[in-house]
């Protein structure tokens, strides 16, 4: 199955407004932001986006928005983070309906984690019975998906078109790019660690951090692609402390906070996230200051 997807794809957050109802005006806000930058592509209800949190309604209304609102311009790429093949499927059927390009599908997770032939058919079965193609979001650290099985899953299925490895683990995503898994692209969503990722050959990532800064990171990519090695080291500089502000507990609140200093509105945070600290928030507005990164006045 053809589609491509390449380069700088940044996870989108899922604005709420405080009584809990996707903000779908705040989201095409958002949607319009990046395509003015020159995103490559844009990924919703992943991770950044709560995914794990979101009901099916509320999934199939903020794909249908970003797919409404991008135009075609890039692939839109739609994350389900579910524990049983049942309810991904279920998810991503009725996602489907939405026009959205691509699934970006978690492995089951809780309390246990499937098989190597288990796990084959497990995306065997949801690209088939979707009719889309799949891309593996590798992020459950105790879930890790070996990369042995994810190059077999890649090989074998040709539905599945990518993987995006996650879970902060370089060394994964090195055997990854070793392996040059025929079936499929591979994407870093290693975020202190992009630059190395791309030069050891990454096609690009979806992560965080080109949602918060993506005029940095879109920057990288393409200093990056044209060799210019010292300029992508500084950005590269600028990024990792922005990274830093935003890894950790309660990472969306943060991400959305990050945003609010910029001036754009990522909505509110579900419950039960907590909220955001007057000292956390000082110092996400440190590290974009020291990014170079404009705040609202």
């Amino acid at each position: 199955m053809t589609l491509d997807i390449h380069g700088i794809i940044p996870p989108l957050v899922s604005p709420f407004t405080a009584d809990e109802q996707p903000d779908l005006d705040a989201l095409r806000a958002e949607v319009r932001y990046h395509l003015d930058l020159g995103a490559h592509g844009l990924c919703v209800t992943g991770s950044t986006g709560d995914g794990q949190m979101l009901s099916l309604e509320d999934s199939v209304a903020i794909a249908r928005t970003a797919v409404e609102e991008t135009k075609g311009q890039v692939p839109v790429i739609a994350g389900i983070i579910q524990d049983s093949t049942k309810e991904v499927i279920r998810y991503g059927k009725a996602i489907a309906e939405t026009g959205v390009d691509a699934l970006q599908v978690t492995p089951v997770h809780y309390l246990f984690q499937p098989d190597e032939d288990t796990t084959v058919e497990y995306y065997r079965r949801i690209a088939d019975e979707t009719g889309l193609p799949i891309v593996i979001y590798n992020v459950i650290p105790y879930a890790l998906i070996p990369a042995t099985t994810v190059a077999r899953v890649m090989n074998e299925i040709p539905s599945v078109i990518g993987v995006k490895q996650s879970g902060g683990n370089i060394h994964q995503l090195a055997d990854l790019l070793h392996m040059n898994p025929e079936g499929g692209k591979v994407f870093t969503a290693v975020d202190d660690l992009l630059f190395p990722s791309y030069l050891m050959g990454a096609e690009g990532a979806i992560s965080a951090t080109l949602t918060v800064v993506p005029e940095l990171c879109l920057a990288q990519w393409d200093a990056v692609q044209r060799g210019d090695l010292e300029t992508a080291k500084e950005l590269h500089n600028k990024q990792l402390p922005v990274w830093r502000a935003i890894d950790g507990p309660n990472m969306t609140a943060r991400i959305k906070v990050a945003l609010e200093l910029q001036g754009r509105n990522g909505g509110t945070s579900l419950s039960p996230l907590t909220p955001v600290s007057d000292a956390e928030r000082e110092t996400l507005r440190a590290a974009l200051v020291a990014a170079d990164v404009k705040l609202a006045s």
